[in-house]
């Protein structure tokens, strides 16, 4: 499916900080409807039904998604409804349309006990909190629509400024202030600007209907994605990069340890992430743009 000005692409999730800069990319090249949370309650079957019928899309995009951990733990209903429930009526709704549908999942499914290499979308997984079993769900329940993408993404960072753990850190590099991070966390970060180029990519290759993981190239520890921030906003990180040791008792919820996932398979079809580096030095660079602005 090339996406062109014809296609019709309804966003759910519209104010997800992932959704931020699939609106900037898609509002160029397609007919784009974003709905947010309050304009489209995704729990409701009748509504998700409602709003695709009106909406006649091609593509369907779900950024709606519970993403607070520890809360999902005091809050399994709404977890399980938002994260799981809610996506068997998006693929319920674009099965009976014949729409596309594309949902967002979570390194957080594998919890590793050892370092495996690079995750790959068949390797064991071991969700271990209830907001990895409810995204895991959404999984399962995506299955449902005929013609599917699930692209299971990692530590977002970029898009709305304060809205993630990097943005977090490059604010506090750039007051100056010291910042403590996993030495012992391994993760792929994803640029949101670089997931939003791929979307784009999947749609115009045909990349066929199935499980992706769609993160920047490459693994890190926190460590290494703090330093490399540092360094690329003119810090020093010998001076303001602070290593801390994580273990997963730490949090209520529980988090992996190892989630370093390997994005190879939707690279063979073309859909070539840039280096996790590549993408903060360009973060960095967009924030400095921002301030000049």
């Amino acid at each position: 499916m090339a996406v062109s000005s014809s296609t019709r692409v309804l966003l759910v999730g519209a104010g997800a900080q992932l959704a931020g800069a699939l609106i900037e990319r898609l509002t160029p090249a397609c007919t784009l409807i974003p709905r947010t949370r309050p304009q489209l309650d995704v729990t409701s079957a009748r509504a998700v039904d409602e709003a695709v019928a009106e909406v006649a899309p091609d593509v369907v995009v779900n950024c709606a998604s519970f993403n607070d951990v520890d809360g999902a733990e005091r809050d399994p209903v709404t977890a399980l409804r938002v994260n799981g429930l809610a996506v068997g009526h998006l693929a319920d709704a674009c099965r009976r349309s014949g729409a596309v549908l594309v949902h967002y999942s979570t390194d957080f499914v594998f919890d590793p006990v050892v370092d495996p290499g690079m995750l790959r979308e068949d390797d064991p997984l071991s969700p271990g909190s209830i907001y990895a079993q409810s995204k895991l769900l959404g999984e399962v329940l995506a299955r449902r629509a005929p013609r599917h993408y699930v692209l299971r993404v990692a530590s977002l960072f970029g898009g709305r400024r304060g809205h993630s753990s990097l943005d977090r850190i490059a604010s506090a590099l750039d007051g100056g202030a010291p910042v403590k991070a996993f030495a012992n966390r391994t993760v792929t970060p994803s640029y949101v600007v670089d997931l939003a180029e791929a979307l784009v990519a999947t749609l115009d290759r045909a990349v066929p209907y199935g499980l992706y993981h769609c993160v920047n190239t490459g693994r890190t520890t926190w460590v290494d994605v703090a330093t490399a921030l540092a360094r690329a906003l003119g810090r020093n990180p010998a001076e303001l990069v602070v290593p801390t040791p994580f273990d997963p008792a730490m949090f209520p919820a529980r988090r992996p340890t190892y989630a370093a996932l390997s994005n190879a398979a939707i690279a063979a079809h073309g859909v070539v992430l840039p280096g996790w580096e590549d993408a903060i030095m360009r973060f960095a660079r967009a924030r400095a743009r921002a301030d000049d602005a």
